[in-house]
């Protein structure tokens, strides 16, 4: 499925195309992909609020099996059951990756968005930037694990929540029903924020101790905050709950401007954090993590050749859990 021109999700702007497989050059791998879960990312590339190199192929939640290795792999084989996430490559010698804050590369590339992504059967990727998928996960399972489930982990370590604190997330999506199961196997009490009744239903139901719309008030000062919402009120809604000290974590790439912030709802040493990309110790501590737990993904699968409509319930809000295209 390729992004020649951004567009509303409304028009369909996806077409399908035939393209020959391509074949892993030195580093780098071929994936046949099983599963590709759909990221809000992705609605951003589709209607131009994200940038990207165009003709491309959107996607960057693939799992699948390796078809090919190119010279000098070594990490991965043929027939490893596998999955690319968002981060593509970094350069590797900037102050940021030379820091171990390989996430604010200036070079970075992204996968979906400078290169070809997993809305299609066969995808090739850098191995650095490849994973091995824990054992027992099915492809359609993994899937949303690989972005959706990185960056909502790499979210909560930025807010700063610890085992048994008071933890909201603001929005109750594919990232957010995830994370809520990592922050219950820390003992935390978990308050679900969300417009949509079908996904206040979901937080109840996973484990949230309380569920109301963005603005409620559930009657407790939060140790920390996630947003996932890709509006900027709702950062200030989670500001307003906030107790004195703790952070809210902003898990977006892009979003509405914040409105002004009266600075009271500041004051008290609370902190607004930005949330930007992952780092691959994310990806490795977050995988292993998942299998332990284990996490599970509540998937909602479309066809390929669906991916369309599979945006525009990601756009709606319609979707309980996380959309994933099987091929």
């Amino acid at each position: 499925m390729v992004l020649s021109q951004p567009a509303p999700a409304e028009t369909q702007p996806l077409k399908l195309a035939d393209r020959a497989p391509g074949s892993p050059g030195p580093g780098e791998v071929a994936i046949d992909v099983v599963a590709c879960g759909v990221c809000r990312t992705d609605l951003h590339i589709l209607e131009g609020e994200v940038t990207a190199h165009l003709p491309i192929v959107p996607g960057h939640q693939a799992a699948g099996r390796i078809a090919a290795v190119g010279p000098g792999v070594t990490s991965l084989a043929v027939e490893d059951l596998a999955g690319v996430g968002w981060l593509a490559s970094t350069d590797q010698t900037c102050r940021f990756c030379r820091s171990g804050r390989e996430n604010l590369c200036e070079q970075a590339t992204f996968t979906g968005r400078d290169r070809d992504g997993g809305y299609a059967q066969h995808l090739v990727a850098d191995a650095r930037w490849v994973y091995r998928l824990p054992d027992g996960f099915a492809a359609d399972q993994a899937a949303p694990l690989l972005c959706a489930g990185i960056i909502g982990y790499r979210s909560l370590k930025l807010s700063g929540i610890q085992p048994g604190g008071k933890l909201g997330l603001f929005g109750f999506g594919a990232s957010a029903h995830l994370a809520i199961q990592v922050a219950l196997s820390w003992n935390c009490r978990v308050y679900a924020f969300t417009r949509e009744e079908i996904h206040r239903n979901l937080a109840r139901e996973m484990g949230a101790v309380w569920s109301g719309d963005t603005f409620d008030d559930p009657g407790v000062a939060l140790d920390a905050a996630v947003t996932f919402a890709p509006a900027g009120e709702v950062v200030l809604a989670a500001l307003e709950r906030l107790d004195r000290g703790a952070t809210v974590a902003v898990n977006a790439i892009h979003m509405a401007s914040l409105p002004p912030i009266p600075y009271e709802r500041l004051y008290g040493e609370r902190v607004i954090s930005s949330v930007m990309n992952y780092t691959r110790a994310d990806a490795i501590e977050f995988l292993e993590l998942s299998a332990r737990i284990p996490v599970h993904a509540q998937v909602e699968e479309f066809a390929l050749e669906d991916a369309n409509q599979a945006l525009l319930r990601v756009k709606r809000g319609q979707v309980r859990g996380a959309a994933v295209l099987t091929v």
